[in-house]
C-alpha cells in the first residue's frame, strides 16, 4: 500500500509528517499525519492513535496539542489520521458541521448513500494499523488509542470492542453515550439506520456495560466549562456509572476552568502520553 509524503518537519528530536494514500475502506485518498520520535530511528516503536473530533482534520492535533516532546522523550510513535473520507461527491456530504465530511464518528455506515466510504471503524481498527506498521519503525503488539469530543468516543468505542488490542485508552470530553445525546443520534440514524439497537454497537456506555476482557485502565479529562458538557451531549456520568458496575478502572478528572478546546488539550496531553507510556513501554 503506497504513501505519499506531503510534509516532512524536524520537532523535539524527531519528525512529524504528514502522508497521504488511497484508503481501500474509504474507496477515497486519505492524509494521515505520523509523529516519528528520535528512537524510531534505531529501533521498533509503540504507537499512540490519536482520533480527532467534529470538524477537524489530521493537521488539528499535530499543530495544536504540543504532543511531540512528551512522545520523543517516551519514545512512541504517534498517528492522527483524518475524521471521515473527503471528496466523495455524496450528496449532502458538506451540509452540516456534525453529519458528513469531518464527521465520520468512527462507525461502520449501513446505509445508503454512506455505506460505500463512511466505515471510519475498520480504517482506524484494521487499515491504519496494517499501513502503518508496513511503513514504519511500528512494534504492532504495543498499540494504544485516545482521541477528543468524537474522536474520544471512537478510541473508547476501539478498546472496549477490541479486548486486548489497545494497552491503554484515554479521552479528552468524549461523547460517551451517544444514543442518548442529540450528536449521536443525528449521526447514528444517518449512518447506520433508525433501528436504535444496531446503535449500541458503537456507544461506549453500553459496551462498558458488557465489557469482559483484560483490565483497560482509561484515563478522562472533562473541563468544567465546557459548553457541550452543560449541553448534555457528552454524558460522563452515564459511563463511569457503567464502568464502576463493570469495576473498569476509571480516572476521571473534571478540570475547573476548562472548556472544549485545543487549549485544554495542550493542558493535558502530556499527562495522557504518560498514561499511555506506562502501559505501552512495560
Amino acid at each position: 500500500m503506497a504513501l505519499a509524503q506531503v510534509s516532512s518537519n524536524k520537532c523535539s528530536g524527531g519528525y512529524q509528517k504528514v502522508f497521504e494514500h488511497d484508503s481501500t475502506e474509504l474507496k477515497c485518498k486519505m492524509k494521515v499525519a505520523v509523529y516519528l520520535p528520535p528512537k524510531a530511528e534505531n529501533e521498533k516503536c509503540p504507537v499512540f492513535y490519536w482520533l480527532s473530533g467534529l470538524t477537524c482534520t489530521e493537521q488539528n492535533f499535530i499543530t495544536k496539542a504540543g504532543s511531540q516532546q512528551a512522545a520523543s522523550e517516551h519514545g512512541i510513535i504517534i498517528v492522527a489520521p483524518d475524521t471521515s473520507p473527503r471528496g466523495c461527491n455524496i450528496e449532502g456530504e458538506d451540509e452540516s458541521w456534525d453529519f458528513g465530511t469531518g464527521a465520520g464518528f468512527y462507525v461502520n455506515a449501513t446505509q445508503d448513500p454512506w455505506k460505500t466510504n463512511y466505515c471510519m471503524y475498520t480504517y482506524v481498527t484494521e487499515e491504519l494499523p496494517r499501513l502503518i506498521n508496513a511503513n514504519f519503525p511500528a512494534d504492532p503488539e504495543k498499540m494504544s488509542i485516545s482521541g477528543h469530543s468524537m474522536g474520544g468516543h471512537g478510541a473508547l468505542i476501539c478498546a472496549l470492542k477490541n479486548p486486548g488490542k489497545y494497552k491503554a485508552v484515554s479521552a479528552f470530553a468524549p461523547i460517551c453515550n451517544p444514543i442518548q445525546c442529540a450528536w449521536g443520534q443525528k449521526a447514528f440514524s444517518g449512518y447506520l439506520g433508525e433501528d436504535k439497537k444496531t446503535w449500541e454497537a458503537y456507544d461506549a456506555t453500553v459496551l462498558a456495560a458488557s465489557y469482559s476482557g483484560p483490565q483497560l485502565d482509561i484515563l478522562i479529562d472533562q473541563g468544567r466549562d465546557d459548553q457541550f458538557l452543560s449541553a448534555s451531549q457528552l454524558l460522563p456520568d452515564n459511563l463511569i456509572a457503567a464502568c464502576s458496575e463493570k469495576k473498569i478502572p476509571v480516572v476521571f478528572r473534571l478540570q475547573p476552568g476548562y472548556d472544549h478546546s485545543y487549549f485544554f488539550i495542550y493542558s493535558f496531553i502530556t499527562d495522557h502520553i504518560k498514561h499511555h507510556a506506562k502501559f505501552l513501554n512495560a
